[in-house]
């Protein structure tokens, strides 16, 4: 079958070690399916399996990919959710947690298998395209916000880098649930774009906030640490779940976590109960991924490479 795979480590130059190409048809295991793909989308998380992190060298060639809609193999509508043995279903007891392309092949490929235990029914209101924009970045996104900042409507909420996938998804599902959202980013016109899927204004990063909020929605890192732990209202709190500018900030501003009562919350994925219910409210309100482009899969390397240069807003989606 054809798929997008690692077929390397290259921590310098990742997609060196991009292939496209003829793989083995996915491994039958007892417990597991297999979902002939329709959609899958791209994440972070696929740059840095190019550069080894998170991956040991032997699981090398490991086809890339964690977000899948597809059929499965009764022909029902399916999305994917990607992380293996959160509760050992399919796994062994003992399995650690995993997401797909970690220890199992991924969803780059015409076809993947998971434990039948991961998949949801796709919603109908739901194209492919949009369903598979779910599993990472808006489940990220959806947990951050409802289960580990615990915002309420009318609160307030600053979310750092828009454009990224995550961020774009805390945007679009904190105006709907009634937050009222601020967002940061270098580049104008993704500040313009913040503000037309609801945030209430968009600045650029470290600018001073019109008050302070409730809490921050943080995967930039180093870059913007300093700043959101200063626009937080005694009290708030600072989700984070990535660090694309790096994980060491200049300054960690311990005196104003501890003198302020402020809450430093790590966040990763989410599940399946959270993707259940987010598929769901994406069904009854409207709300839709943001999709900066949809790619067949052979074209895979010119959406990585759009994401490694951080050209994008939303979500690239590949077409099998």
């Amino acid at each position: 079958m054809f798929a997008a795979y690692a077929a390397r480590i290259d921590r310098d130059q990742p997609l060196n070690g991009l292939q496209l190409g003829e793989r083995p048809e996915p491994e039958v295991r007892p417990g597991w399916t297999t979902v002939t793909v329709k959609a899958a989308s791209l994440n972070h998380h696929d740059l840095w399996t190019l550069r080894g992190v998170g991956i040991k060298e032997d699981a090398f060639p490991m086809i890339l990919g964690c977000d899948a809609a597809g059929i499965d193999e009764d022909g029902n509508e399916v999305v994917v959710h990607s992380v293996i043995g959160q509760t050992g279903h399919g796994v062994g007891p003992d399995e650690p947690r995993s997401l797909l392309t970690e220890r199992y092949q991924g969803t780059f490929a015409e076809r993947v298998t998971v434990p039948a235990w991961n998949l949801l029914p796709k919603p109908k209101e739901l194209s492919f395209e949009e369903a598979t924009c779910l599993p990472t970045a808006w489940l990220t996104a959806y947990r951050m916000l409802f289960t580990n900042a615990n915002v309420r409507p009318g609160q307030s909420v600053l979310v750092q880098g828009a454009g990224g996938g995550v961020a774009t998804a805390a945007i679009v599902l904190g105006a709907a649930a009634g937050l009222r959202v601020f967002a940061t980013s270098r580049d104008e016109a993704k500040r313009r774009r913040a503000v037309e899927l609801g945030a209430e204004d968009a600045f650029e990063p470290g600018a001073r906030l019109p008050h302070r909020v409730d809490a921050v929605i943080e995967t930039v890192g180093a870059a913007t640490w300093s700043h959101s732990v200063k626009s937080l209202k005694p009290g708030g709190t600072l989700v984070i779940s990535g660090a694309t500018s790096g994980p060491n900030p200049s300054a960690v501003e311990l005196t104003r976590v501890f003198f302020l009562e402020l809450r430093i919350v790590g966040s990763t994925m989410g599940s399946k109960e959270e993707l259940a219910d987010l598929l769901a409210f994406c069904a009854a309100t409207g709300v839709r991924p943001v999709i900066d482009s949809v790619l067949p899969l052979d074209r895979a390397r010119e959406g990585l490479e759009r994401m490694a240069e951080g050209e994008l807003f939303g979500k690239v989606v590949l077409t099998v």
